[in-house]
Order: C-alpha cells, then structure tokens, then sequence
C-alpha cells in the first residue's frame, strides 16, 4: 500500500505508512572493505619477509628458518583482527591505527621470540626476530598510511560516504546533522530526519517521515546508518526502531543523553539485564597529571636548548624591526582561575601595553555579534611578524611559561581577564576549562578550532581533552600540531 502524506511547506510529515521492509544496496566497495584492507596487510607482511630474507645475509644475520619467518606475520594479522582493525570503521583516525599496528606487530614479535627461546637453543634468535619486525612494522605502517590517505581523501572529495538518517530534528539532532556536514572525513552524509515533531529550522535538511516511515526512507534513499540523536518519539518506538533497522541490515549509533559527561573510558556492569553504564573521566588532580606536568618541564627544558639559535634571530630580526621591546607580555588566566603573564614575540605595531598583540577580537563577536575587525590587526603586522606567526615561532617564548609551571605544552588555550570574567556567564562549561594548565596547543586547535572560530566549539573540545586525557593524547596532539604548523597559525 502507498503511504498517504500530507504536505506542510518544505516539509513532508506522513499521516500514517504501511512500509515494505527492503534492504539499501550497499556500497561494493565498503563491503569487501574487510578482504581490500586484510590482502594490503598480507601483501606488505610479505613484502617485509622477503626483504628481510634477501638482505639478512649483508647485515651480517643468518637467514631466519622459514616456519619463523611465517609465524610473525599470520600472528600479526590474527593479533589485529582480534583488535578489530579489519571492521569498517566510521572515524579514520590514522595516528591511533598506525600506533595498534606497530603495538600489534610487537607483541607478535615478543610471542613469537619466547617460543623460540623456548624450542631452540640459538644465538641469533633475537636478532633474526628483531629484524624481522622492524621490516613488518615499517611496511605495515606504510601500507595502513596509503590506504588511510586515500579513504580521507576519496570522503572529502565525496566519493565514498554512507547515506545517514538521523533521527530526532530537534536542537541535538540539528548539531549532529551540522557536524557531520562540515566534517566530510567521517563518511556520514546525512539526508534528513525522522521526526513526527521536528524543531522549525531551515538548515537544508528535511524531515523525511516520522519513525513508521524508517522502510521507505531507507529504500529511497538507500541509508547504510542511522544517528539517534533525542527523538521526542517514546522509548518503545525507538527500540523499535533499532531492531528494523537490525533487521534492515543498516548501522545504528547513539548521541547518548548526558553526553557532555560521557568520557571515552566507560565501565560497564549488568544488573541482570540492567546495564549500569559509569563515566570514567581523566582527574586533573590525579598523579597521572603530576607526571604530564613533569615532563611538560623536562621537555620544555630540552626543546629551549635545541630551538635557542632560532629564538635568538627571531629575537634580532624583531629588534631590527620592532624596536625594543622584543617580547609581548600579557597577563593570561591559567588553572584553577590563577593568572600569568604569557610571553610572545611581538609582531605588531605599537604599543603592546596599550594596543596588545594579536587581540581576540573574535570575542565580542561571540558576546554581542558583531562584525570582526581583522583589517586593522593585519595592517599593524609587520612582514617579520607575520613570517613568525605563519610558521608559529611567535609562541616559543612560551616554552619557558611551560619550565617554570605556569602552562603545559598541551592543554586549552589561555585567555584574558577581563574576556574570562565575560565568558563565564555565557559560555556553556567555560569556567571548566580551567581545571588544567594551560597549554601552549590544544585538542581544539588541531582539530581546526583556531582563530576567529566559535568559542562555544573550543569549549566543548577542551572540556572532552580534559575528561579523556592521556599521555598518548598528548603526544598525538603534539604530532599533528608538527604537522599543521606549516599550514596554519594560532591567532590569539
């Protein structure tokens, strides 16, 4: 039977829709994912044998017996497939696969050296098994890069993308439509929504149906995943909704409610059939933030002695053409609300005491909606300030804030006083920001929240690097940040 609709403006809401079940056809490509991405792992593994093989005798190591040249590898892959590195993934997150590779790839290599020490009495077994992962590491890693590359690539450029629905248009279901638009890297491209009451908004999404319309919607519009994101529809309807969509063969994801507080670490018990699902945040006042802290100064300490002769013509080059004063000091709110004069190169013109550098002229854009007033900022850069602050090396000084404790390498950037006490009020979670040092990049800075971008966004990444933070977040924050600098500059 037809399914009788009734027409409101742009938008269509059905009366009511007797569906005929149909399965989307799925992309040929995502469904061989699994086999495309296992025959690169195999074939790079392969690779690794021979030429560690071929080139063990110029080494000076004897050729490995061939039973342990093998045991490796089909280790390897086994140990990744059980990490479920062969499962489509929504997120392409190449630093977080490349470093499971290499840790996959080691632990094969540590099992598979015990066993040899336990058969075999040979002098050359840890080098033989050594070399051998070395070779697998690297050109697994090259492998598992090329194809992260080309998947990001192919989503930006549209051609690779999974058909979403989302269901619930309410202010939740808006912002996920909205992110999953700007960020094309993830491969959900939303269609529209299911909802009986949509909240009024033009954003370029219709509302499709309502929760009884989910089988013709996925037939027409061939949807391969589906966003619950606070549907107004009853808790039976939704779970409903989740078994066809089982039945249907199509992917289901969850904005879960409270999701401002549902950190990445989540413990999960079952009281019978009950699940107790509890959030494990970071505690910034716990020793594992002592030991960031500590090795903030350490690193800080090493990284002024290697970058000191680049400061030092830094230094001249802003003397030459500034004048005295060489630094911009000005004071900036840390943790805990306590305040610190951050330190910088100057780049512009003028008095920095009555002018200030690099002011965040964004910020009252975000307090009252008024036009930014980038022009004036960029006429009293001079050329040497702006090479500083294209390549970031206006920031260094900085580094010695980090070694004497008054800020961390990573962390949510530090802002003024007077902005602070301003933001407070009408920034949702502001003032929790400030439960950790201040950093000299952030998670919300490599993620492309810099610059003059909304405050409320910044926010909410800050507030997720505190409550998921690890050592190795760090260290990849730092990463990408080596890798965006050519690209970009911080603007406050």
């Amino acid at each position: 039977m037809k399914a009788a609709t009734e027409a409101v403006g742009a938008t269509t809401l059905p009366v009511r829709s007797a569906s005929v079940a149909a399965r989307p056809r799925r992309s040929p490509v995502r469904g061989s994912w699994r086999a495309f991405v296992f025959g690169v792992d195999a074939c790079m593994l392969g690779l690794a044998v021979v030429f560690s093989d071929l080139g063990a005798g110029r080494a000076g190591v004897p050729p490995a017996p061939v039973l342990w040249l093998l045991a490796l590898p089909a280790l390897t892959i086994a140990i990744l497939a059980a990490r479920g590195l062969y499962r489509p993934r929504l997120f392409v997150r190449v630093l977080d696969e490349l470093r499971a590779v290499v840790t996959s790839a080691a632990v094969a290599a540590m099992v598979v050296l015990s066993l040899r020490v336990l058969v075999a009495d040979d002098p050359w077994v840890a080098a033989q098994t050594a070399r051998l992962w070395a070779f697998a590491s690297v050109y697994l890693v090259a492998g598992r890069a090329v194809l992260a590359w080309s998947e990001l690539q192919a989503r930006r450029n549209g051609e690779s993308f999974r058909p979403t629905l989302i269901v619930g248009a309410g202010k939740v279901g808006r912002m996920t439509a909205r992110r999953l638009l700007a960020h094309s890297e993830i491969g959900l491209r939303p269609v529209g929504f299911l909802d009986k009451e949509p909240l009024d908004a033009d954003d370029g999404l219709p509302v499709l149906g309502a929760s009884w319309d989910l089988e013709r919607v996925a037939a027409e519009h061939r949807i391969e995943h589906v966003v619950l994101a606070f549907s107004t529809a009853p808790q039976r309807v939704l779970l409903r909704l989740v078994e066809r969509c089982q039945r249907l063969g199509i992917e289901v994801s969850v904005v879960p409610r409270f999701y401002e507080k549902v950190a990445g670490h989540i413990g999960v018990e079952y009281l019978g059939g009950l699940p107790l699902v509890t959030a494990e945040p970071s505690n910034p006042r716990s020793w594992h933030f002592g030991v960031k802290y500590a090795l903030d100064r350490v690193v800080a300490a090493a990284l002024l002695l290697l970058v000191s002769p680049l400061m030092l013509g830094a230094a001249v080059a802003v003397l030459l053409s500034l004048g005295r004063p060489v630094f911009f000091r000005q004071l900036r709110v840390g943790r805990d609300g306590k305040t610190f004069w951050m330190v910088k190169f100057r780049t512009m013109r003028g008095r920095p005491d009555v002018a200030g550098e690099a002011d965040a002229d964004w910020a009252d854009q975000e307090l009252s909606g008024g036009d930014l007033e980038e022009a004036v900022a960029e006429e009293r850069r001079t050329r040497v300030g702006c090479f500083l602050r294209r390549f970031s090396l206006d920031e260094l000084p900085q580094l010695w804030n980090v070694l004497v404790g008054e800020m961390s390498l990573v962390g949510p950037r530090p802002e003024r006083m007077h902005y602070v006490e301003r933001f407070q009020g009408s920034i949702y979670r502001y003032a929790e920001r400030h439960r950790v040092k201040s950093g000299i990049t952030g998670w919300a800075q490599v993620n492309g929240l810099r610059g003059k971008t909304s405050l409320a966004d910044r926010v909410e990444w800050d507030n997720y690097y505190i409550e998921n933070w690890s050592l190795w977040l760090d260290v990849k924050i730092l990463l990408l940040t080596m890798l965006a600098v050519v690209s970009w500059r911080p603007a406050d």
